[in-house]
């Protein structure tokens, strides 16, 4: 096959595929990649590519200096291993009859490209329509560098920004950075959403020294880790300076006469006065280029694929954030749209599409999260009703733990909760919170349903000792041993 390999979106997905098919073509496992017959080419809408979403509230907060420092490769990197990089490139439609896309140039002009095979990495975006107002200047998803340059810049003192300290380079939004660069600081801000976003957005602002209220329809913050992880990181906030209004809806933002964002109204009446806002309640993923082909999408909304990452139409696949994929512990298609999910689909597609077929994995959904001090971390199935509603009779226990030996210094409380299914004994998920490692603990709990183990397997773990690193019996075993017991009962 000759005609191109055609990948559409420049991020994480889409050039980890990218690069791997070059690699594999090459037979060059080496970081000098020769010329290969087929061409492989990357549609990318916008002016950044292969950056650390991940990344953005610690540049927010002033940890990274350069938005240059969340680009694991730069256009130039792309172009010297043999991809054909088109920033400001949009495919806005695919034609799978003829296997053609059509894209849109940077001056409005459309062409079609033919395509051997097609990947579709388009990611997601951030949801923001239930919340009339998100469109007033100073009004943030951070759902992207320019958003995050942004509201770096607002925040910083006007006498002291500079564009060029941003270190964006020539994909910055260097107009509308300059542009909130000459606003005033917020006194007060708000955050919008009490998950991933929302807690470490919490963290960035306070940095800067303004007050920050979350506000969170549901009554806990971070749903996906549990109630046992949400009291203590509401507990923190709390400490650190954050005022929480839990169980308040959003109705709305209002913005003043120069179209900032001024005012944010709730539901049941609470008003607050505010300089920025931040909105963090979800993401969506891109399916539109699917939507009207015979691509399927699945029951979430996201494109459906196999265990090699092929959609419904021969010679087109979809990773990362558009993309279902396998659950480790239901066995079912499941959208969780996270980093690694897309750096290793892409890099399996890749290998797939230049003639060796290997398998994108299944997914846990383990995640980690920084909140200040404390640091939480989650895996498999952690809700009871989801558990059920899986088909599983659900058992959970929660302890807390030291995390090292107690007589060593720098011990600290680690609460482990656990989910196992009452008739086979298997682990269904887990979470975790503490201050001293505890987020990288939740691996083991990764591991461990990846190969569809028991509560009385995982108990039975020959985890690491040693009074720096851990106790005797090590949080997760704790746990695991509590469980167990409770399952025998």
């Amino acid at each position: 096959m000759t005609e191109p390999f055609v990948v559409v979106g420049g991020d994480a997905g889409g050039l980890s595929a990218a690069s791997k098919f070059v690699r594999e073509s090459a037979g060059d496992s080496d970081d000098h990649v020769p010329a290969t017959e087929r061409e492989v080419i990357v549609f990318e809408r916008g002016q950044w590519v292969s950056y650390a979403h991940c990344g953005t509230p610690y540049f927010v907060k002033g940890e990274i200096d350069h938005l240059s420092d969340l680009l694991s490769l730069s256009p130039d990197d792309v172009e010297s291993r043999g991809i054909d990089l088109r920033r400001g490139h949009e495919v806005v439609g695919i034609d799978t009859d003829a296997e053609t896309v059509t894209v849109a140039g940077p001056s409005g002009d459309r062409h079609t490209q033919s395509y051997g095979d097609l990947l579709l990495a388009t990611g997601a975006r951030a949801i923001t329509d239930p919340i009339p107002g998100t469109d007033a200047d100073a009004a943030f998803t951070i759902h992207g560098l320019d958003s995050a340059a942004g509201l770096r810049a607002l925040l910083t003192p006007v006498d002291d920004f500079s564009v060029a300290d941003l270190g964006g380079g020539d994909a910055l939004d260097s107009e509308e950075a300059a542009r909130y660069g000459a606003m005033d600081p917020p006194e007060t801000v708000a955050v919008v959403g009490g998950g991933y976003v929302g807690i470490e957005m919490c963290e960035a602002l306070a940095a800067w020294d303004v007050d920050v209220h979350l506000f969170q329809r549901a009554d806990h913050v971070l749903p996906a880790f549990g109630e046992a992880v949400a009291e203590v990181v509401e507990e923190h906030l709390r400490e650190q300076g954050i005022t929480l209004h839990l169980g308040e809806a959003v109705d709305h933002l209002e913005q003043d006469e120069t179209g900032r964002v001024s005012r944010l109204v709730c539901t049941g009446g609470t008003e607050l006065a505010v300089g920025a806002a931040v909105v963090g309640v979800g993401v969506r993923p891109n399916v539109e280029l699917a939507e009207g082909t015979d691509i399927e999408l699945g029951e979430s909304g996201a494109i459906a694929t196999d265990e090699f990452g092929r959609t419904s139409v021969a010679g087109v696949y979809a990773v990362g954030d558009c993309a279902e994929m396998h659950h480790v512990v239901t066995g079912d298609p499941a959208w969780v749209p996270l980093g690694l999910t897309a750096n290793r689909a892409g890099r399996a597609v890749g290998q797939t599409v230049a003639g060796d077929r290997t398998e994108v994995g299944g997914i846990a959904g383990t995640a980690v999260l920084k909140a200040f001090e404390q640091e939480c971390g989650r895996s498999g199935i952690t809700d009871l009703a989801e558990a059920r509603e899986a088909g599983f009779d659900p058992v959970a226990k929660t302890i807390t733990a030291g995390s090292r030996s107690g007589y060593y210094p720098g011990s600290e409380e680690t609460t482990v909760r656990l989910v196992a299914d009452r008739e086979t004994g298997r682990l269904l998920g887990g979470s975790i919170v503490g201050r001293d490692r505890a987020a990288i603990r939740i691996d083991t709990v990764a591991t461990a349903l990846e190969a569809g183990m028991t509560v009385g397997e995982v108990e039975r773990l020959d985890l690491a000792y040693a009074p720096p690193f851990s106790p005797v019996w090590d949080p997760v075993l704790v746990c695991a041993k509590v469980l167990a017991g409770a399952l025998s009962e």
